[in-house]
């Protein structure tokens, strides 16, 4: 009722519906990523591309800049530039072949390449280099990799996830998530509700950054 109110409030100040729409758009966006963070940045975007257009003159000037280079595949990793990221990663591999975070970027290429077999295995190889690497995020990468074809493994990965995050909204979203594809619903909703409590107990610098899983493991609860 209040978003009516207020839209009505701005089509009487404004007196054009359009823009009042856009308007109480833009308020509710402002609202969010001040105080949620569900909507993505508007900003972010802007700024990697900033960072790639740098890094990619910085290696036209030093084609031996393996810093720039790495920094590069991880901005095109974001970008879902996979095949890119993929060959400068492959170019730099014998500076970074101890790198944890290095290897994690391959099988992230690699398995959103459908590669998934050797995406797993550089991906393990990278937790094996450093079992916190990235604070066990590869983990509910692999399980969200193999929600669909192998949800044994998937949930695996998530209970792996879980020994290095034990309070995180996000895995236990992922837990529900592999519950409902073993046809195990009341097992998904009891995850989802996890999910939500474990996102409640947080401190408040925590909760931005798992509020979205709670929003998704609310509405998934509903269904």
């Amino acid at each position: 009722m209040s978003k009516f109110l207020l839209f009505g409030l701005l089509f009487y100040i404004i007196g054009n519906p359009f823009i009042a729409i856009i308007v109480l758009f833009l308020i509710f966006y402002l609202l969010d990523r001040r105080f949620v963070g569900v909507f993505p940045s508007i900003t972010k975007p802007f700024k990697r591309m900033r960072s790639i257009s740098k890094n990619r003159q910085q290696i036209a000037l030093n084609p031996n800049d393996v810093t720039s280079k790495f920094d590069l595949a991880r901005l095109l990793i974001e970008r879902k530039k996979y095949r890119e990221a993929q060959q400068l990663l492959l170019s730099i591999e014998s500076s970074y072949d101890h790198s944890a975070e290095y290897w994690d970027m391959v099988g992230t290429t690699e398995i959103h390449q459908g590669q998934l077999e050797q995406g797993e295995q550089h991906t393990l190889h990278a937790t094996k280099l450093n079992p916190k690497v990235k604070y066990g995020q590869p983990y509910l990468r692999l399980a969200s990799a193999y929600k669909d074809t192998d949800q044994a493994k998937a949930l695996q990965y998530v209970e792996k996830f879980q020994d290095i995050q034990s309070s995180s909204s996000e895995s236990f979203y992922y837990l529900g998530l592999v519950y409902g594809k073993l046809g195990q619903k009341n097992e998904a909703k009891e995850a989802y509700r996890q999910s939500i409590d474990v996102y409640r107990s947080l401190p408040k610098y925590k909760k931005r950054q798992e509020r979205r899983w709670a929003v998704r493991s609310f509405f998934r609860k509903l269904l």
